[in-house]
């Protein structure tokens, strides 16, 4: 058996998504554009999913807007997937882990965060949070479990996402 973190003991290795990271970096300086524009910047999202089982959803992608998360502004999580059946309702769990450690669960009704029915084929799944100014920067781990009506578990995924604070972006902008 595998040795796997005590906070995603169902999870493994399912893809990496490529996103540019000029967005994952906070280099505002017109210098630093203009002379680095043509040069191919990658960051990567890892993307885990649960293939102990055979669910019914398969994560296509994951964009995270803005990335970073900026501290007391909105974010928005957009995940495209794939079902292989209708989904009527359901639940999304989410989990927040920092530094290993778990400190915030919520759970949304399905089609709060997508529209439903969801027919077989690409349906998008949206979430949309503005955390507190106060939340600490630094690196987190998202967890989201979603079960459907009737299905125990439609599928199970976790990704990395960095937040900074938001005092030091608005301090650049209202220079």
């Amino acid at each position: 058996m595998q040795n796997q973190p005590w906070f995603e003991p169902h999870c493994q290795p399912h893809f990496q998504l490529e996103v540019p990271s000029i967005l994952c970096q906070k280099f505002t300086s017109p210098y630093f554009l203009t002379k680095n524009r043509n040069k191919s910047f990658e960051s990567k999202i890892e993307i885990t999913a649960d293939n102990k089982g055979n669910y019914v959803v398969k994560v296509d992608g994951v964009d995270i807007s803005p990335n970073p998360v900026i501290s007391g502004k909105p974010a928005t999580f957009t995940i495209s997937a794939t079902t292989s059946q209708a989904i009527t309702g359901g639940k999304a769990v989410i989990e927040v882990y920092f530094f290993g450690f778990h400190i915030h669960q919520e759970t949304h009704d399905l089609c709060e965060e997508t529209s439903c029915p969801v027919t077989v084929g690409n349906f998008v799944l949206s979430h949309n949070e503005v955390l507190p100014g106060f939340t600490p920067p630094g690196s987190y781990k998202l967890k989201m479990t979603l079960s459907g009506a009737g299905i125990k578990q439609l599928i199970c995924i976790s990704f990395d996402f960095k937040i900074n604070f938001g005092a030091s972006e608005s301090s650049v902008s209202d220079s």
